[in-house]
């Protein structure tokens, strides 16, 4: 059983509240392979990640939506305290402009690291997506948004699996269990009492799961374009009430994450970045309510199997 585990580490705008800190969020993949990646590192992220129980020494991916302070300062603390903890592994930080931004953080202060940090422009222009990172399993893609500064959204893709479906293979007369499984799965073929069975016969595809992380954006078409039928969208929600003119703000209000998230086909959304001026818990989950969504708070966790 492969598992998608997403725990939200920090949940606030501009400015962080009492109970709200910059824009984090933790991915963590179990499979035959495992990964652990952030999306986003504000300020406090390490610690964040402590108080949640997370192993930040495992991370070898930081994706970066957009060079604004809120999304990216975490990273000095973070990469500091993972040299005092020995990291030897280089780690790598994607994001637009990447190859511009990540020097500056490894010049700033007098500091001397064990390891490296790479980083990995991301494209901002256009309607392309671009893959970043893909293993045997799953890919990270990046798109561009629209923010008023280089910005892009990433989105999380577990590839298909091939599955045996039991029920196939009792009806041709397969035993329930077996080498003959193994062999079917690796070679694609396998003979069983003198009859050939192809692994398309006794198989069902099983879609992967899909994650999107918007980071701050405006309404633009790419979001759905990105994230086409995802199991779980993360949309920036800074504003729930009817601010009449948003083009000032370069952010998304909650009827606009709704339409985003319609033409998507989502099955979840959650939205994050939320202002400050919004101070009762209750009235903003009664309010993402109203459109079949929900509210992120910090430290929540969720598990997609």
């Amino acid at each position: 059983m492969t598992a998608v585990e997403i725990t939200f580490l920090g949940t606030t705008a501009g400015v962080p509240t009492k109970y709200r800190s910059h824009a984090a969020v933790h991915l963590t993949y179990r499979s035959q392979e495992e990964a652990s990646m952030l999306f986003d590192c504000g300020e406090g992220t390490q610690r964040q990640m402590l108080l949640a129980g997370a192993n930040f020494m495992n991370i070898n991916n930081i994706f970066i939506s957009h060079w604004h302070a809120d999304h990216f300062a975490g990273i000095l603390g973070l990469v500091e305290t993972m040299n005092l903890e020995g990291r030897k592994i280089p780690l790598k930080i994607y994001g637009p402009e990447a190859e511009k931004f990540v020097p500056m953080l490894e010049e700033l202060g007098y500091s001397t690291k064990d390891f490296g940090l790479i980083p990995v422009n991301a494209e901002f222009e256009g309607r392309e997506m671009q893959i970043l990172l893909e293993s045997a399993e799953f890919r990270v893609i990046s798109m561009p948004m629209k923010h008023g500064i280089p910005a892009v959204a990433y989105a999380f893709v577990e590839k298909e699996r091939i599955n045996v479906d039991k029920a196939k293979a009792a009806a041709i007369g397969l035993p329930a269990k077996g080498p003959i499984f193994g062999e079917i799965k690796e070679k694609g073929v396998a003979v069983y009492k003198g009859k050939p069975v192809k692994l398309e016969d006794i198989s069902v595809n099983m879609p992967g799961k899909k994650i999107v992380y918007t980071g701050d954006t405006m309404p633009n078409g790419n979001i759905a374009a990105l994230s086409a039928n995802a199991d779980l969208l993360i949309h920036d929600c800074t504003f729930f009430e009817d601010v009449a003119d948003m083009s000032g703000y370069k952010h998304a209000r909650i009827d606009q994450v709704a339409l985003a998230a319609a033409e998507a086909k989502a099955k979840r959304t959650i939205l994050t970045h939320i202002s400050r001026r919004y101070q009762s818990p209750k009235e903003l989950d009664e309010a993402a309510k109203k459109y079949g969504m929900e509210v992120a708070r910090d430290f929540m966790k969720v598990v997609l199997e």
